[in-house]
């Protein structure tokens, strides 16, 4: 029997790859759909946040994605940047809330946008678990 071993790790990282861009399509899909089968494009105001979620990071923030999750004290950028990017993070989570709240939106709609918000904070994570692995790169 031929050795599967070689053929396998060769085969995980364009695996990995075609996952995350599956998993990031299904959030965008949620996204689309929340908006779609109640005929109202108010949620699609939560990509505006998805857009700015990553920019303090970009403008002010290490490059290294280890150093994004650390809690040491460092450079006082780097701690704007963290803190901006909650706050980004946290309007994604707020946006379809208030519009619920509102009523601009119905119930059906802010869930599937919680549901998008999830599947696309789990690809991000999971994308940030698998680029920090050796044998990934």
């Amino acid at each position: 029997m031929a050795d599967w071993g070689a053929y396998g790790n060769g085969c995980l990282g364009p695996c990995r790859l075609a996952g995350l861009a599956l998993l990031f399509s299904v959030g965008i899909l949620l996204q689309i759909l929340g908006c779609a089968l109640y005929n109202n494009w108010w949620p699609m105001l939560t990509v505006l946040m998805y857009i700015l979620v990553p920019m303090p990071c970009l403008f002010f923030g290490n490059t290294s994605s280890s150093d994004f999750i650390s809690v040491d004290g460092g450079d006082d950028w780097a701690d704007a940047a963290k803190f901006l990017t909650g706050f980004s993070a946290v309007g994604s989570i707020a946006i379809p809330a208030i519009l619920r709240h509102a009523q601009l939106i119905e119930s059906g709609a802010m869930w599937i946008e919680f549901a998008s918000f999830i599947v696309i904070l789990a690809t991000v994570m999971l994308f940030q678990h698998v680029s920090q692995e050796e044998e990934y790169y």
